[in-house]
């Protein structure tokens, strides 16, 4: 706060001050020149978007040399993007191969807001309502009195799907679908941790399911229907939903530019094909920080969907915070972090982090190929910095 107002007076008696040499060459008979206040707020703001995204820039690349980022960052504050830089390399095992800005990377359970959002436009089409039962829609599923706003909160009491599969699913060298986890789910009948709406307990099956319905009441492919109804609408050109539907066996490594690698005690390594990336909805979006970047912009804006609808995905699910933790639908909420949307993945490889501070109006978003990059630790002490702050009349527009 001290900065703003540092900032914002710097500015008035800037201003001041070119009035009062204004004025003294008026008076002496000479021209006096028209003042252009808008070009004296855009070089403040330069000059202070230089200074955030120096400081940005020196402490990603502290990370990068710590060993704990590789990957691609994109940083806005008030409105204007700071800093958006790729640091390391998409082949680890050998360091070579620089990454680039737009290259692709596996978001993991940073899918899940997107996933929220075409049930939230599903929604808004009159043709899905949250507090629906899933049995609405998947008929054959055996529990009873889950809605799909339990799924968006995490609060169905369901247990982990992955465990489910490990445990029945007959080869792990066939890549396994949501419907098959459906039917798993239905000739075995694992016990739930609780009953639905008891307690929050994040469970990635939630966010399959949701998927599933997706499919169920559009009558497409989930891919598809991202594509065509989310992904093309924002402009996000470079995202798309990895799909396994007419995979017979798994490939060796996922077919894609930027491999994932999980970091081990002799060194990176690539990670190989998974049985249980078939699984959509919860995770295998793929993006780049820009187009993560224009879906913050839709959702500041409310271009995509009405504010009426937008904002009961950064509502709290539960009424009680499990651990400081609550969840709206796709977003994460932490009692120590008031004021800020998040979330962040992990998966064979990858790691995510999009984290929007609706108070100090910023925006940080990390994609990495690694298991173990950019603790979040690190990114809450750089999102909480105030050492350099833009002031909104001084930042640059987009």
């Amino acid at each position: 706060m001290k900065n703003r107002w540092r900032t914002i007076l710097f500015c008035l008696i800037s201003i001041g001050l070119v009035l009062f040499c204004s004025c003294r060459r008026g008076h002496g008979g000479r021209n006096v020149p028209t003042l252009k206040i808008d070009s004296l707020f855009v070089d403040l703001g330069k000059t202070m978007v230089e200074k955030r995204a120096t400081a940005a820039d020196h402490t990603f690349t502290e990370m990068q040399k710590n060993g704990i980022l590789n990957g691609v960052v994109l940083y806005a504050e008030e409105g204007q993007v700071v800093l958006k830089k790729a640091f390391g390399w998409r082949n680890l095992v050998k360091k070579q191969d620089s990454l680039r800005v737009d290259d692709q990377f596996q978001l993991a359970s940073v899918s899940k807001m997107f996933t929220a959002e075409a049930i939230m436009l599903i929604h808004s089409q009159g043709k899905l309502d949250y507090d629906d039962p899933i049995t609405k829609f998947i008929p054959e599923f055996p529990y009873q009195g889950i809605t799909v706003r339990h799924l968006l909160n995490h609060r169905s009491g369901l247990s982990r799907y992955e465990t489910l599969a490990d445990e029945t699913w007959p080869d792990r060298g066939i890549p396994i679908g949501n419907e098959d986890i459906i039917k798993l789910y239905v000739q075995h009948n694992p016990l739930p941790y609780n009953q639905p709406g008891i307690t929050f307990h994040y469970t990635n099956v939630n966010y399959a399911l949701l998927a599933s319905i997706v499919e169920r009441v559009s009558g497409k492919h989930f891919e598809d229907f991202m594509k065509e109804e989310v992904f093309d609408p924002l402009g996000m050109s470079r995202s798309y939903i990895y799909s396994m539907r007419d995979s017979g066996r798994l490939h060796t490594y996922v077919n894609t530019e930027v491999q994932g690698h999980i970091m081990m005690r002799q060194g990176p390594k690539r990670v190989e094909e998974d049985y249980l990336n078939g699984v959509m909805g919860d995770k295998m979006m793929y993006s780049t920080v820009d187009d993560l970047y224009k879906f913050c912009l839709a959702l500041e804006r409310n271009s995509f969907l009405p504010d009426s609808i937008q904002r009961q995905a950064f509502l709290p699910g539960s009424e009680e915070w499990k651990n400081g933790e609550n969840y709206g639908f796709g977003w994460r909420m932490n009692e120590k972090h008031p004021g800020v949307l998040f979330h962040f993945g992990w998966w064979k490889g990858y790691r995510s982090f999009f984290i929007r501070d609706l108070e100090k109006h910023r925006v940080l978003i990390v994609l990495t190929n690694t298991s173990s990059s950019a603790v979040g630790e690190s990114l809450w002490e750089f999102i909480n910095d105030t050492t350099v702050r833009l002031p909104e009349s001084c930042a640059l527009k987009n």
